[in-house]
């Protein structure tokens, strides 16, 4: 804030509100619990294991996840490609 002897700098003060949004904002990341095996995880995806493949493999050795889990887990993953399944085309 500005004092009495000081004049009110308005640009300042939007940057200053702009720089507390912007931290307000930021994404705080939890770790996930399959952070442990990811190394695990995108070797068999990359070896064609889908998603429930992989909850099984999970569930049996570790711990129990849901596939969908899973799949949005490793979407965030740079190293697994995430090509779009294509759908096939309804009879018409």
């Amino acid at each position: 804030m500005a004092t009495p002897e000081e004049p009110f700098d308005a640009q300042a003060e939007v940057e200053r509100i702009r720089t507390r949004r912007a931290e307000a904002r930021r994404k705080h990341y939890r770790k996930s619990r399959l952070d442990r095996f990811r190394a695990e995880l995108v070797a068999m995806r990359q070896a064609g294991a889908s998603c429930a493949d992989l909850a099984e493999w999970l569930r049996l050795h570790h711990c129990r996840v849901h596939r969908s889990s899973i799949d949005r887990y490793l979407k965030r993953m740079p190293e697994v490609p995430n090509a779009e399944v294509p759908r096939s085309a309804s009879p018409g």
